[in-house]
């Protein structure tokens, strides 16, 4: 152990503690041999004869008791001193080392006797009784310092397993210094491994966790046969490195390795690896395993709209209500974009899965607070089981994303289980959308018309241009299905594109022949948030000939989340070309009445389920036309298929309606040919 000897400081005792210090010591006085008393506390000499003033090279007891040891001490050197002080309190603990000290920055090595000493005060002290090395090699002087300062835990046991040396960091790393090798191993089983590895040949290595007084660390544990130099005896050599940072550096690179860095839920690899063994158990046990592939029933509008700062918020949210919903012994993994899945093992399979989608239909459909909006997704869940629908995850992976999009099919937000049509449903619909890909160039679309009327006097206040696909093979495909499509392949905004073309020239078409209708046209997120999306809209009215205040453009709610000035700013300049603006399907997912005051909306149009639903929908709907009037936007009915909901809405002064009960969606010659007999159509 190193000590130097600075310049004195400041703190200095006075003559008459000098003098009690000297009277208490006395009889150590005539001591041949250095003998000092070290305030381990204060860092400092407290007392020294007169051959240990000789040592430390000072000139009197009260120049070497202002010395500061702790200005130039090194950090180990502080930590075995607190060591030792611990150990003399809890056992009257004794060491023998040897130590170099620096008085004038001359080292003087020395075997000194350790051991402990209240002072007056009741603090622990360390009394210190040196002897000279003599001759020894340099190289001695430097190892045994080496051994002393070193990290690396140094400790020599007896043929007993009990301690006979132990250095500063070994001794820093046990609770008690007289802990023995099979409990500093801890686990019978390693221990044995240890043993036997050196019985066998003469080494053995483990990495294992001990506990410590400054926590629960990793070491690395390499142990040797060999002699005690003092002895003879047989004696094993054990050294530990502290592996703590390297473990907790791969405990992290394999956390991430198996977890999704957003959520922090298990990722793929981890999935595949739990279904192994789930199986396995499933196997040994008679029970069956599902996996359930969940989808977020509109998350791309949250992307679309919110952005994808939102978005990921929204996927952390839903993963943790995902995890708080599955039973303990379930596991859910995130599998990519807003879609995760969930392991499930059990006897009784079907009502477990029934418990398990209620508890998570009410966890993802409760809305989450995001840039001052509610927002609002749920779950639409597909179910595949083992073994009945496949015995290999892919499999089972493939018919659980087939049975989701059955649930999306069904109307989202409920939970299918795959069968076998379902695979021919996908087969269908990969090929569908191959010929979607050339249905525009081959001009396979075709815009229909559905009329919004005057509730009153059914007059035709406007037109809806719907775009249709007539397939060579399959007749009429319903938007319902093909639109969806459109979404994913990135056709969306060319075929919105064409839709707006097609509705202006059509309005030039009808105005010429006497009928001056506004025709509206439907506009996807993808349009609404395209960088061209204005000069686009510019060049079809204007090469159609069309006069933009008798063209129409819908949005929906789910565009307008957030407070994103750029919403703001393309509907503002949208209004500044001349074309009105619409909110359509006004109350699903994201009902907000401060978007009618934030943005330059014309016409509101109240979802059907409004107007065809119960009486709390309708008292819902009054509340809308309510503001609509004060607000003087233009109310429209949606989905009026029968007299009675017409009535209804007719009673509530909701100016206009549009629905099946006026006509269908028809193809323009259809639509064009019964204009005439519709003598109020504004001309």
């Amino acid at each position: 152990m190193q000590l130097y000897a600075p310049a004195p400081s400041r703190h200095e005792p006075d003559a008459v503690q000098l003098a009690e210090r000297v009277a208490r010591y006395a009889a150590l006085e005539w001591l041949s041999q250095p003998v000092w008393v070290f305030d381990i506390d204060h860092k400092r000499v407290h007392w020294a004869n007169t051959a240990a003033l000789s040592v430390w090279n000072a000139p009197s007891l009260q120049a070497l008791c202002l010395r500061d040891m702790g200005a130039d001490m090194s950090e180990s050197v502080a930590q075995r001193l607190a060591q030792y002080q611990s150990d003399f309190v809890a056992s009257d603990a004794r060491f023998n080392e040897q130590w170099t000290l620096y008085p004038e920055g001359v080292p003087v090595s020395l075997n000194v006797r350790l051991s402990g000493h209240r002072l007056p005060d009741g603090r622990m002290c360390m009394l210190c009784e040196a002897e000279p090395v003599g001759g020894v090699a340099p190289e001695s002087l430097r190892s045994v310092e080496a051994l002393l300062h070193t990290a690396v835990m140094i400790t020599l046991y007896g043929q007993d397993g009990r301690p006979l040396y132990r250095n500063p960091a070994a001794r820093s790393a046990v609770f008690q210094p007289d802990e023995r090798l099979e409990d500093r191993v801890g686990d019978p089983t390693a221990y044995a491994a240890l043993s036997a590895s050196l019985a066998n040949h003469g080494v053995g290595t483990l990495t294992l966790s001990v506990q410590t007084p400054t926590g629960n660390r990793w070491h690395e544990l390499a142990a040797r046969r060999c002699r005690d130099a003092v002895t003879g005896q047989d004696a094993l050599l054990v050294s530990e490195a502290d592996i703590s940072a390297i473990k907790h550096t791969e405990e992290r690179a394999n956390f991430q390795a198996l977890h999704d860095s957003l959520t922090g839920l298990p990722n793929r690899t981890h999935f595949m690896q739990r279904f192994a063994w789930a199986v396995s158990e499933a196997r040994a046990m008679g029970h069956e395993v599902a996996l359930l592939f969940i989808d977020l029933d509109h998350f791309k509008d949250v992307n679309d709209t919110l952005g994808h700062a939102a978005g990921d918020h929204l996927l952390v949210t839903m993963a943790q209500r995902l995890r708080h919903a599955k039973r303990s012994a379930d596991m859910v993994a995130r599998w990519g974009g807003d879609e995760f899945l969930v392991l499930v093992m059990s006897a009784d399979i079907r009502n477990d899965l029934s418990a398990l989608h209620e508890r998570i239909a009410a966890a993802v459909a409760t809305p989450v607070r995001i840039a001052d909006v509610d927002v609002r997704v749920t779950p639409s869940v597909g179910v595949a089981l083992y073994p009945r629908d496949g015995e290999t995850i892919d499999i089972l992976l493939r018919n659980a994303d087939l049975a989701m999009y059955a649930a999306k099919a069904q109307g989202r937000d409920t939970m299918a289980f795959f069968d076998e049509h379902m695979a021919q449903t996908v087969r269908s619909r990969t090929e569908l959308e191959a010929e979607l890909r050339q249905a525009l160039d081959r001009q396979q679309f075709e815009v229909y018309y559905q009329p919004r009327v005057d509730a009153a006097t059914n007059t035709i206040m406007a037109v809806e241009a719907l775009v249709r696909w007539n397939h060579p093979r399959l007749g009429l495909v319903s938007p319902d299905y093909f639109i969806p499509l459109c979404e994913t392949t990135g056709l969306i905004r060319p075929l919105g594109l064409w839709v707006f073309a097609q509705a202006a020239q059509q309005q030039v078409a009808w105005a010429a022949l006497g009928f001056d209708m506004v025709v509206s046209v439907n506009l996807s997120a993808r349009q609404f948030m395209h960088p061209d999306l204005l000069a686009d809209l510019t060049q079809a009215f204007r090469q159609a000939g069309a006069d933009p205040t008798r063209l129409e453009v819908e949005i929906t709610e789910s565009m307008l989340l957030g407070n994103d000035a750029r919403q703001l700013e393309v509907l503002h300049s949208i209004a500044a070309l001349g074309l009105s603006i619409a909110l359509d399907d006004f109350g699903t997912g994201y009902s907000n009445l401060a978007y009618l005051q934030r943005f330059p909306i014309h016409t509101l149009k109240i979802d059907k389920t409004f107007i065809q639903g119960s009486d709390a929908n309708r008292s819902l709907a009054e509340l809308i036309v309510s503001l609509c009037k004060l607000m003087k936007l233009t109310a429209v009915a949606e989905g009026v298929e029968t007299q009675e909901q017409l009535d209804w809405v007719v009673a509530q002064g909701i100016p206009q309606y549009q629905g099946y009960l006026y006509a269908r969606p028809l193809p323009v010659a259809q639509f064009t040919a019964m204009l005439p007999s519709c003598p109020s159509v504004p001309v």
